[in-house]
């Protein structure tokens, strides 16, 4: 029995959700710790964003063919032929292949997402010298490295158990849900693109603005114009919006008897409040992160220090909504 055919075993539940979330969690602690390794090692973090990068666009993948690779693994076990691979381009024209429009869907939506974002963390870094001010007090010590990394791996995990579900769901029984494009559909849809615009027309102006001020074009010491006039952190509300339309267009489909069905609930009051929770733990886990722990106190505290006894700071902070952006 080959390793693969052990650990698809091992993982193979009576529920189909448990049966994708363990092995996506298995891969997602297995990518961070061998980026982590020679991270440590070397005592950089060069690596790092790009590594959570690639450990959403595996698991995101894993999740979504897991089914057939299982198939796949199992046919060839008995020497039968191996069914094929499905079709997402079926699947988004709703004809079939073997997956549902919304799984290809929001699959698709993270790996965007994720790659967009690990590419542009992974310039800025490699811009600046490899190093990161959010590590200074970590890179040397080895167990808070490898806290970081395991963070990471657990904020995939969190940010992406929407997704995980969605993916669950057996092709069988997403057959059965209603061809009808829904009320969470079209939100859960329009609140991804306007977050995710949002965030990248954030990013750009901001870079914009650090090539300006290292042209000597300008000698602003902060950015208070485009988005950043309309919030102190209009990437980090981009952020937030994006996954809670992620979590909108999943939660639709959980909250249904399809969905209740596919991740093994029983359809009562408490299964869909649990199912309500697993899509909403994904915007809530992100704004915890960005409100409490890495993102907007980190930021604010460099800036308060830098720039705090500064009018123009005041008043730009005092005119300046934090998160949501003003009108």
């Amino acid at each position: 029995m080959t390793l693969l055919h052990s650990i698809l075993h091992a993982t193979n539940f009576s529920r189909p959700f448990l049966s994708t979330l363990l092995p996506s969690i298995g891969l997602a602690y297995t990518i961070q710790s061998l980026v982590a390794v020679p991270s440590i090692f070397a005592q950089t973090e060069r690596f790092y964003d790009i590594s959570g990068s690639v450990t959403y666009i595996s698991c995101t993948a894993l999740s979504l063919y897991l089914p057939t690779i299982r198939a796949r693994v199992a046919a060839s076990a008995v020497g039968s032929p191996k069914p094929s691979w499905p079709s997402m381009l079926a699947a988004l024209a709703r004809n079939g292949g073997g997956l549902n429009w919304r799984q290809v869907a929001l699959s698709a939506a993270v790996t965007v997402w994720a790659t967009r974002l690990g590419f542009y963390l992974f310039s800025r870094i490699s811009s600046d010298d490899g190093t990161d001010s959010r590590f200074d007090n970590i890179r040397s010590s080895p167990p808070k490295f490898l806290g970081a990394f395991f963070a990471q791996a657990t904020w995939v995990t969190l940010c992406l158990m929407p997704v995980l579900a969605i993916n669950a769901i057996p092709a069988s029984l997403f057959s059965t849900l209603p061809a009808a494009i829904g009320v969470t559909d079209i939100l859960g849809a329009l609140l991804f693109l306007g977050g995710f615009s949002f965030e990248v027309a954030a990013d750009r102006q901001k870079d914009k603005w650090v090539q300006g001020k290292n042209n000597k074009k300008h000698n602003e010491e902060f950015l208070t114009r485009g988005l950043w006039s309309r919030s102190r952190h209009p990437n980090y509300f981009g952020e937030v919006t994006l996954w809670t339309g992620i979590a909108t267009l999943a939660g639709g489909v959980l909250v249904s008897n399809v969905g209740q069905k596919g991740i093994g609930f029983a359809g009562g009051p408490l299964s869909i409040a649990v199912a309500l929770a697993m899509a909403g733990v994904s915007p809530a886990f992100v704004s915890l992160l960005l409100f409490k722990v890495s993102g907007i106190p980190l930021s604010e505290g460099k800036y308060d220090e830098r720039y705090g006894d500064r009018k123009e700071y005041q008043e730009w902070k005092k005119n300046t909504p934090m998160f949501f952006p003003k009108l």
